[in-house]
């Protein structure tokens, strides 16, 4: 069920550095909502992709391997940074998007969602972590955004 908010016309996921949680949410958008709304993630700095992302990504059919993290900074140079919406997922990234609005028009929402990265223990119980994260980014992305508009193809 979709929420009783507006559907923006673009959307920036934003955490820390673009290599778990910001490109698991884009890709995920990208999936269950359709390509209606453009979709794009940064990150306040980067770091390589995270394998056990691409691997809990993977397990749902959902590629992610030729993501290229980068920042606000760096999406903004290629691209700009028109959204509509900047979705960010860490405390940085929110407080990173609240800066830009002096000078965007853009919503912030922030979808508090835990590094699964700091997580040890066995394999098994550090993708666990990853799935648990991918599963709550759907589960918000749904709820906010809802099924793609029938007749929007």
């Amino acid at each position: 069920m979709a929420s009783n908010k507006p559907r923006p016309r673009s959307v920036l996921f934003a955490c820390g550095l673009n290599s778990i949680r910001s490109p698991m949410a884009e890709h995920l958008f990208a999936q269950l909502i359709g390509p209606s709304i453009p979709v794009r993630s940064a990150g306040v700095q980067t770091t390589g992709l995270d394998p056990f992302a691409v691997a809990a990504m993977a397990e749902i059919g959902v590629g992610i391997a030729e993501h290229q993290p980068m920042t606000f900074e760096e999406l903004e140079d290629l691209d700009g940074l028109d959204f509509d919406l900047i979705v960010t997922l860490s405390p940085k990234a929110h407080h990173k998007a609240l800066e830009l609005t002096h000078r965007l028009a853009a919503a912030v929402e922030y979808w508090p969602t835990p590094d699964p990265s700091v997580i040890e223990g066995s394999r098994d119980q550090r993708i666990q972590a990853y799935r648990d994260v991918r599963e709550q980014l759907s589960k918000h992305i749904l709820e906010r955004f809802g099924p793609p508009p029938a007749g929007n193809a």
